[in-house]
């Protein structure tokens, strides 16, 4: 796993060491669903926004990469990224 350095500004990165080709739809469609699913359990704020969960969610699931492996690459905690 690849280390980012600290960035300036409004720019985000995601870190991950393949590629992983999708589509801006597929992105949307998901981040969408996970937008709905999250209002109607009632949940509440994440420290992430809905587009990059949904690329944690399908990096997961096509890579079957490990969570604290993501997770350290993307500035978060294993225990949310297991969430």
């Amino acid at each position: 796993m690849t280390k980012n350095k600290k960035q300036t500004g409004d720019a985000v990165s995601l870190v991950y060491q393949c590629r992983l080709p999708l589509s801006t739809t597929t992105v949307a469609s998901v981040a969408d669903l996970l937008r709905r699913h999250l209002k109607a359990i009632g949940s509440r704020w994440r420290s992430k926004p809905t587009g990059r969960i949904a690329v944690l969610v399908l990096a997961v699931l096509r890579h079957d990469q490990r969570a604290a492996d993501l997770a350290g690459g993307n500035q978060i905690s294993a225990t949310n990224m297991r969430r």
